[in-house]
């Protein structure tokens, strides 16, 4: 899959150059944005190792989440069936 944007600084900072500072998780991060780039389609992300794959509700409705530990996730939104956007690391909860 094709990673179109990327929001959180040092996530972007971390896919682009492989700089692991100031990325919670880092190497589980990592594992976790190779998977995406690996998939072969939207639906693959829910596939084991699916990291705990849901969608959000509410306001957040749209938006994909991926655990990374506790109350961090990586976040996105689907573009189409290959690609996701505005991917972030964030702690909504």
């Amino acid at each position: 899959m094709e990673i179109e944007s990327i929001t959180d600084k040092a996530l972007r900072k971390m896919v682009e150059t492989g700089t692991m500072k100031g990325v919670i998780e880092a190497k589980r991060v990592r594992n976790m944005v190779q998977f995406i780039v690996d998939a072969g389609g939207f639906d693959e992300l829910g596939t084991p190792p699916n990291f705990g794959f849901h969608a959000l509700t509410g306001d957040r409705a749209g938006t994909f989440a991926m655990t990374v530990t506790k109350n961090w996730r990586l976040t996105f939104t689907k573009v189409d069936d290959h690609t996701i956007a505005d991917l972030n690391l964030e702690d909504y909860h």
